[in-house]
């Protein structure tokens, strides 16, 4: 496109110089007319017959306008050219300038960016004065000729680039598309095996308890009676939880879920959120450390929504412990500033990078390995990073594989 945009300017070029070198031709080889003179040179009758050139005919400024002229007839009215008219020796050799524009000579040095044109003027055949006058020639040079080709095409060019974006970026959005689906297909399915299994186990606990009861030895045994009830009863709280869980996420995707702020002393939720898991800790005989270091505990929570995303906290960290290994929790508060900064901190199986970096994913599960006793949908630490920011906070995890993880909230104080 350049190139052929080049050639098009230079043969406009061409025509203009065409135009006007015709032009002048026509004047060449004409006959002057004496200027009156008091006293008449011994000369007088020799000026009167000499043919005169078509620099003596025509001004530098007269010559200029007819170039101007022709460039814009020619559609080039803001390209700037400058221009000489000379004459030439037999040999084809310059003798002398006679019209030059005033930066002419600068420009004729620099052939290589600048481009120039030379017109041989020639009178007009049968001319009486045709073959007497001097050779002469007419030079049209175009400064800059590379920077005029771009600045044409700067609006071609511009919107060839910007549709090469768009394409690139299509192309892009096309295959993030493609895979993002694909990945939300992966995603479905292992939420509805999760689901199924989550479901299945409850189900077929209640079955069997039902059996028993039907038993004439278990229905005639108090005892017997009280424990498989307890047992249906726990198994239909496990699953209201779980069907609780979904919609809670459901919720959250349709941006439904309203907070209710109130003062509350995070020191006395935390408090009773860690006394719900003693006992799973002394099943395991894991250990529980405290340290209420926050001079200020007062911030603006919501009094189901916090407990909960505390409570997701403490039961990954129990979940996901070593197997033959003591879990270790460490729990510790401090203040800045502005914040109440709450670290929770654990000695299980620890993430990979990878897993750190999506472990806030709606669905996402880590891979455990071996580890196959770990159940749930894996949105969990979804709500809880949608929690607290709910509480304009913010939380920050940490993770070595093997060595344990550690979660940092940052959440405002009350003002």
């Amino acid at each position: 496109m350049v190139l052929l945009r080049e050639e098009q300017v230079k043969q406009r070029v061409v025509d203009a110089t065409l135009l006007v070198g015709s032009d002048l031709a026509q004047h060449k080889g004409s006959y002057s007319t004496p200027t009156p003179r008091i006293f008449p040179s011994d000369n007088f009758s020799l000026e009167l017959i000499r043919p005169v050139t078509v620099g003596q005919r025509f001004t530098t400024h007269e010559i200029n306008e007819k170039l101007r002229a022709a460039f814009v007839a020619t559609n080039m009215e803001e390209t700037p050219f400058e221009f000489a008219l000379a004459t030439i020796s037999s040999r084809g050799m310059m003798n002398y300038i006679e019209r030059q524009s005033s930066n002419f000579a600068r420009m004729f040095a620099d052939s290589i960016n600048n481009y120039q044109y030379i017109y041989p003027l020639i009178s007009p055949s049968g001319s009486a004065a045709e073959n007497l006058t001097p050779d002469e020639i007419l030079i049209v040079i175009v400064p800059d000729l590379q920077e005029i080709v771009y600045k044409s095409l700067r609006l071609p060019i511009t919107s060839a680039i910007i549709f090469t974006i768009i394409i690139i970026a299509a192309f892009y959005l096309t295959v993030a598309t493609m895979l993002r689906q694909k990945k939300m297909s992966e995603i479905k399915n292992d939420f509805i095996n999760n689901m199924t299994h989550e479901f299945k186990t409850p189900l077929a606990t209640i079955s069997l308890a039902v059996d028993a009861l039907r038993n004439d030895k278990v229905r005639f045994d108090g005892e017997k009676m009280t424990y498989f009830s307890n047992i249906i009863k726990e198994e239909n709280q496990r699953m209201n939880r779980q069907v609780e869980t979904i919609l809670r996420a459901a919720l959250m995707d349709r941006k439904e879920v309203r907070l209710n702020l109130k003062p509350v002393h995070a020191h006395e939720v935390v408090a009773d959120v860690l006394d719900n898991f003693t006992l799973q800790l002394q099943d395991k005989k894991g250990n529980l450390e405290i340290k209420m270091d926050a001079e200020n505990d007062l911030i603006e929570a919501d009094e189901v929504h916090f407990p909960n995303l505390l409570n997701n906290l403490v039961d990954n960290s129990i979940k996901y412990s070593k197997e033959n290994v003591p879990p270790v929790i460490k729990v510790w508060t401090k203040t800045d500033n502005k914040n109440l900064i709450i670290r929770l901190e654990d000695n299980g199986i620890g993430m990979n990078r990878e897993t750190v970096k999506r472990i806030f994913e709606k669905f996402y599960r880590a891979h455990t390995g071996n580890l196959h006793n770990v159940k749930g949908f894996g949105l969990g630490l979804s709500y809880v990073k949608t929690m607290v920011e709910g509480h304009h906070g913010e939380i920050k995890v940490e993770s070595v594989l093997g060595k344990g993880s550690c979660f940092t909230l940052t959440l405002p104080l009350k003002k």
